[in-house]
This record gives C-alpha cells, sequence and structure tokens, in this order.
C-alpha cells in the first residue's frame, strides 16, 4: 500500500483530519522514497536504535520544530516520532532531508499502535506538545491525557525519565494535571508558577505555540518524572 493512503477512521480516534492541504512534489516523493527507510515497525519500534546513547518518543509532533530541532541538537540520541497526521510527516521529512538528520524515525499513525511491542521502561522521555483539546464536552473522551492512556505511557519511562506536556488550553491544564495526580506514578514539584509558564531549556518555538500567544492563550509547559 502507498505509504500517502489515508489512516481508517476508528471509534476511539485521538485525532482529527488525517491529511490537510495537498503535498509538494518534493514532500511526495519524501514520502515515497525516505518515509519507508525511517520508519519504526509496530513489530519492532525500537529496532535500529540501541546504538545511541537515550530514546525519545514526541507524540503528534505537528510541524516537526521540536523533533527537528532536539535531534539536530543531541545528535547521540534517538528521536521517535508519531504523527497520524500526513502533512506534518512530510514536514518531518522534509527536516530530516535538509538537515541530514540519521537519529530521528518516524511512524504515521496511531501512536498507541506502537506500545505493545516497545518495551516497559524502554524510553528515557516523552513530549506531548500542545495536543489536540477536543474542547467540546461530548468530545472530552478522545484527549490523549486519558486515564488509562497515562498509565500506558508510564510504564515505557524508565524511572526518574521525564513527561514533558504543554498546551495553552487551561481546561485541558486542569484535566491532566487531575489524572497525573490521580495515577501517582509521576513526580511533579514546580517551585513557582514561572516554572510552568517558562518554555523548556532549548525551546525552539513551535507555530502551534505561536499562534496562541498571538490569539492571547498562554502556554503552560509542565516536566513530570517517572516514579
Amino acid at each position: 500500500m502507498s505509504a500517502l493512503a489515508q489512516i481508517p477512521d476508528t471509534a476511539n480516534r485521538l485525532y482529527g483530519r488525517a491529511k490537510g492541504k495537498p503535498l509538494s512534489a518534493y514532500q511526495s516523493g519524501l514520502i515515497e522514497t525516505l518515509l519507508p527507510d525511517i520508519s519504526v515497525s509496530v513489530d519492532a519500534p525500537l529496532y535500529g536504535l540501541e546504538q545511541f546513547d537515550s530514546r525519545y518518543l514526541e507524540i503528534g509532533f505537528g510541524a516537526a520544530e521540536h523533533i527537528l530541532h532536539r535531534a539536530s541538537e543531541n545528535p547521540r540520541n534517538a528521536y521517535i516520532g508519531a504523527e497520524p497526521f500526513l502533512n506534518g510527516v512530510a514536514k518531518a521529512c522534509a527536516g530530516i532531508d535538509r538537515g541530514g538528520l540519521d537519529n530521528i524515525r518516524l511512524y504515521h499513525g496511531d501512536v498507541r499502535d506502537l506500545f505493545p511491542a516497545m518495551g516497559r521502561h524502554s524510553l528515557d522521555g516523552m513530549y506531548i506538545l500542545f495536543p489536540d483539546p477536543w474542547p467540546k464536552s461530548r468530545h472530552n473522551k478522545r484527549r490523549i491525557m486519558s486515564k488509562e492512556f497515562i498509565t500506558q505511557i508510564h510504564g515505557l519511562i524508565k524511572p526518574g525519565g521525564f513527561l514533558c506536556f504543554a498546551s495553552d488550553i487551561l481546561d485541558y491544564v486542569d484535566w491532566t494535571l487531575t489524572r497525573i495526580d490521580a495515577h501517582s506514578g509521576f513526580g511533579f514539584s514546580p517551585d513557582s508558577k514561572a516554572d510552568f509558564l517558562t518554555p523548556y531549556t532549548g525551546w525552539p518555538g513551535t507555530r502551534y505555540q505561536k499562534k496562541a500567544t498571538r490569539e492571547g492563550r498562554i502556554p503552560h509547559y509542565f516536566t513530570f518524572t517517572a516514579q
């Protein structure tokens, strides 16, 4: 099947549309030629990454600004990006191609497909940055930060590893903090309010974060430590 195939709709999907504007010829070419070489398999998502010092997963990397920056900044670390939106995957492929990066692997699909074969405590850290807030009450159940999802990702992160979560939607911030606290497997001890209003060290900025700021919403940045 072509890599350009749409992701099938599912009743419990965590994301909206799977494709937006038509891809450029350059992007389409990379989806067909580069993506197969850097895609992870659901059967062995960490295969070939043993030589890297650390391994990180970014869930829903959007336009790929963050994952590309981290990979360029830390060539000895491996970064896996999962994104159901084809245009985001195409942007990541373009950045990988132009930057000559060999420490990024991609998964075009629902990240939950990767969890069964990842292995307990196999990741040093995880990023979930500005996920879809599903603001309508009837859609809240689709928010990625559910009780079940938090339990799943906690098992993947090494003790002492981190989970970075960012959002500009205060209701989603409260939603997430309530579920993180109920899980009790993550430590979180900010010194002051400024701690979660300050972007992460080395933060490159993303289009979504800049849009939120431009529209008057305040981004919040949290770092939880797996226990």
